[in-house]
């Protein structure tokens, strides 16, 4: 068999573009405000995690454009040789400030920060207990890990607490790892139900805050402050592409633990440092976020007008409570040809097929900004409710 006989056996995305139904990679021609232009023409965005709208704030631009100007555009090595630079830990130092940890230490990428920390904590007898739903880097991380992975049922607390009592005689390291907020789904984790099996199983918490920082808790500092167990929770991720305008992720905690990820996860070690825009960027975004918590409320007010909407016309929504608002259409196809007509009605947003969803799942994923004005819901609700009664969804 010839190595590369898989990649001519796919055919699945050339006959999506053969029928004129191809969703993916497509060009954006402006920056990602709640409008973008594609192919020439002015479309609303509901398909980005800028939650806050600030990729175009004027004082994230400058930040990021004066960090160019003093340190260049890289940095030429990893943040373990000569890749840190005072920014860098400028914002490490400020992170864990606003988290209330005692220390963080920042990845090139948020995929990289759970990669590397997961499998740098995990050792190769240590059991890691993950939720079926939780992000693709954290799959990767325990794949790394060498660690066994035992799995429990999206969001259900009697699964869990039957995966952590077969286990519970193992005298090895233990871990949950959940996500905050789910990235598809849009559900917050039972994190007051999990903190309670993580106490009485004797096992440490990971918490991936990738979409609930910048969003979720009266401060935005996540899921933990959101439910008043941020002393609960052993480690924190987070990401900076969503809410802080730009790339890259942080694992935060103890600060034994953390310097220990810091000469310890490979991810960060053999990787080049996050370059001097994009952390400029995010104390930048920082810096807004503690000076305008109004964002927060704005964010919220848009995220409840969509969800009432949406379930008022009849759309099915399935368990979201935060910005990410999902709806679900079932066959692939039919997501496909849901989108297109969306789309060519000037309304940009994102179809999840399997395996981002279980098979005949699908669903068209819609997330909400800060920035978004009632005209342009309105507009985003008028369309959709003719697509839904259209393809008979409502």
């Amino acid at each position: 068999m010839d190595l590369f006989q898989k990649c001519h056996q796919f055919t699945r995305a050339k006959e999506a573009m053969a029928a004129g139904i191809y969703p993916y990679f497509q060009a954006i021609q402006s920056g990602p405000g709640s409008e973008v232009t594609i192919g020439g023409r002015n479309m609303i965005m509901i398909g980005s995690n800028n939650y806050l709208g600030l990729t175009g704030h004027p004082k994230v631009v400058e930040a990021a454009v004066n960090a160019v100007k003093k340190y260049g555009t890289g940095c030429t090595g990893s943040r373990y040789l000569n890749g840190t630079l005072d920014i860098h830990v400028e914002l490490e130092e400020r992170l864990a400030k606003f988290l209330k940890r005692e220390a963080v230490i920042c990845f090139t990428t948020g995929h990289q920060s759970n990669q590397g920390a997961i499998s740098s904590i995990i050792g190769k007898n240590d059991i890691v207990f993950t939720d079926r739903a939780d992000h693709a880097s954290i799959v990767d991380g325990t794949r790394l890990s060498f660690g066994k992975v035992k799995k429990y049922r999206h969001s259900d607390m009697e699964d869990l607490e039957r995966v952590l009592k077969a286990q519970e005689d193992k005298d090895v390291g233990k871990l949950i790892v959940t996500d905050g907020v789910f990235s598809m789904e849009g559900d917050v984790a039972n994190l007051p139900r999990i903190v309670e099996l993580a106490e009485k199983y004797k096992t440490r918490l990971y918490v991936d805050d990738a979409h609930s920082v910048g969003v979720m808790g009266k401060h935005g500092r996540g899921t933990a402050e959101h439910f008043g167990l941020e002393d609960k929770v052993d480690l924190t991720m987070g990401t900076f592409s969503k809410s802080f305008a730009s790339v890259g992720g942080y694992i935060a905690g103890d600060e034994t633990v953390i310097h220990y990820i810091k000469h310890v996860a490979r991810s960060l070690i053999f990787s080049a440092s996050p370059p001097p825009a994009s952390v400029a960027t995010v104390i930048a975004a920082l810096d807004i976020l503690e000076a305008e918590p109004e964002r927060l409320d704005l964010l919220w007010k848009n995220t409840r007008k969509m969800k009432k909407g949406f379930d008022s016309m009849g759309f099915n929504t399935g368990e979201s409570a935060t910005p990410i608002i999902p709806i679900k259409i079932g066959k692939d196809d039919d997501c496909f040809a849901f989108w297109k007509l969306m789309f060519e009605n000037g309304i940009f947003a994102n179809p999840a097929i399997s395996p981002a969803v279980p098979p005949d799942e699908a669903i068209i994923r819609t997330s909400y900004m800060a920035t978004h004005t009632d005209e342009e819901l309105d507009r985003v609700l008028e369309i959709f409710d003719g697509l839904g009664k259209k393809f008979g969804i409502i």
